[in-house]
């Protein structure tokens, strides 16, 4: 049995629903092939629908009403323009599109008490960002169905058992192992596709929860631990795990095998094709995980096993995140002391703003911050509330510093010969790239570098070629 998880990316219109529903149709009953016997699917939110309700909510929270009723107007033409281009039986036609109606209205009223209470708490920021995941499996189990199969969306609140920490909820393994054995299996057995909702989960008294930002793919794990599949596909829009970002060196190579040790450290310095969690349940089973291109399908991907092949190519990956800003906040004097940053990270903590990387030097009065692009208003927002007032015997200072981005060079720590560490500072001095901030772990392993968001196409392309990455398979 392979359970298979399709990204935002994956499934971002009607075409990809259909090319999702054609994959996993190839894949479910393949002949000559046991393995593919029993199929299980978990998809996320159509890309960027996420973002999207947590900007409603946000801006319900502020009273900004015409903001989050033009996002309900916008998903709901989005998500219906892709069950009328692809359902053309009538009456599936109707259910579903009846029940994505049903459901942003639904969103709607959550918003208009959140606009009410004037406060988004962190259960209620779990319960709009589920919103996106159960219209997504209602269509693609929908359009399944359509094309013959036998199709059943199920949502996680009934499979994946958690504790209560809104936003980054932790799996009750023993539980949740019951639950999909005692709901799942029956499905399987029948010969039905459960679509299943990636990113959500709930207590277990019933309280919708979430994983965490990404957390689909940690869904498809844990599912796939709980129902002890065969293997568990990451389906993305790239081919694998690469050395590089082929959108900015078409020439990365894929990372045809990983250790699951290896993949852990390229998923945590933000590999976007697996969110970090992911390989802690496969682990438990001993399950390997492959992570796959739904725009090309054909492609092996990456592999990832307890034990690689012993002959396998160890490369280093180079992984870049675009979309940042940079926030400092700070005194104009030298008043500004650790418990205002710690005071500053707090409420952000509390606001759901995740921090990606913050620093402050010794000679610096102010903390430097990086956020997403998108979390970058709510967190000037959150921040002037807070300090406002100033501090005591001191001016706050806080503003935009500008737009960044981070590039991490991951993986072997002696790379042709030479320290990959150092060959990585060394190609960044060559090029002229201005580095605003540094981390780096006490092995030499890896290393990220905080650099302007305009000059991280070329410095990734040069990294590549100055590490050796371009070399003939």
């Amino acid at each position: 049995m392979i359970v298979h998880k399709f990204g935002g990316t994956s499934i971002g219109d009607a075409q990809r629903f259909a090319s999702v529903a054609g994959i996993v149709l190839a894949h479910h009953n393949q002949p000559g092939n046991p393995v593919s016997a029993q199929t299980a699917v978990v998809v996320s939110a159509m890309s960027g629908v996420t973002n999207q309700l947590i900007s409603g909510a946000r801006a319900a929270a502020e009273g900004r009403d015409s903001v989050y009723r033009e996002i309900k107007a916008a998903l709901l033409t989005r998500h219906l323009e892709v069950v009328e281009t692809l359902l053309t039986r009538s009456r599936e036609r109707l259910d579903v599109g009846g029940l994505v109606e049903d459901k942003l209205h639904e969103l709607e009223r959550f918003y208009r008490s959140i606009a009410m209470l004037g406060e988004l708490t962190p259960r209620g920021n779990d319960a709009i960002s589920s919103f996106g995941e159960q219209l997504s499996s209602s269509i693609l189990a929908a359009v399944l169905r359509e094309r013959g199969a036998r199709a059943q969306a199920v949502s996680a609140t009934d499979l994946i058992v958690t504790d209560d920490n809104f936003g980054s909820a932790a799996p009750l393994v023993e539980v949740t192992r019951q639950r999909l054995q005692a709901k799942i299996v029956p499905l399987l057995e029948r010969g039905v596709i459960p679509v299943v909702t990636g990113f959500v989960a709930a207590t277990e008294t019933g309280v919708t929860t979430t994983l965490g930002r990404g957390g689909s793919d940690f869904s498809a794990a844990i599912i796939g631990a709980g129902l002890d599949a065969d293997e568990v596909w990451i389906w993305s829009d790239v081919d694998g795990i690469l050395t590089a970002d082929p959108n900015l060196v078409p020439q990365a190579r894929t990372l045809a095998e990983l250790s699951y040790a290896e993949a852990s450290d390229l998923a945590y310095f933000g590999a976007d094709v697996l969110h970090p969690k992911t390989i802690r349940p496969v682990i438990e089973r001993g399950i390997p995980l492959r992570i796959v291109n739904s725009f090309n399908p054909g492609h092996p991907g990456t592999l990832i096993v307890e034990s690689p092949d012993a002959d396998r190519e160890l490369l280093p990956s180079i992984i870049s995140t675009t979309g940042l800003s940079l926030i400092a906040i700070g005194s104009v004097d030298d008043s500004w002391a650790l418990p205002m940053a710690a005071r500053a990270l707090q409420k952000l903590s509390e606001a759901r703003v995740e921090v990606l990387m913050f620093s402050q030097s010794f000679s610096e009065h102010s903390l430097n911050l990086m956020v997403r692009v998108e979390d970058q208003g709510h967190c000037l927002r959150v921040l002037s509330r807070e300090f406002e007032n100033g501090m005591p015997g001191s001016r706050c200072n806080l503003g935009l510093k500008e737009q960044v981005a981070t590039i991490s060079v991951v993986g072997v720590p002696d790379w042709n010969g030479v320290s990959t560490l150092s060959h990585a500072f060394s190609a960044l001095g060559k090029l002229g790239t201005r580095v605003i901030a540094v981390a780096q772990a006490a092995t030499e392993h890896n290393v990220s570098f905080c650099v302007p968001d305009d000059q991280v196409a070329d410095t990734v392309r040069f990294l590549h070629v100055e590490l050796g990455l371009e070399a003939a398979p």
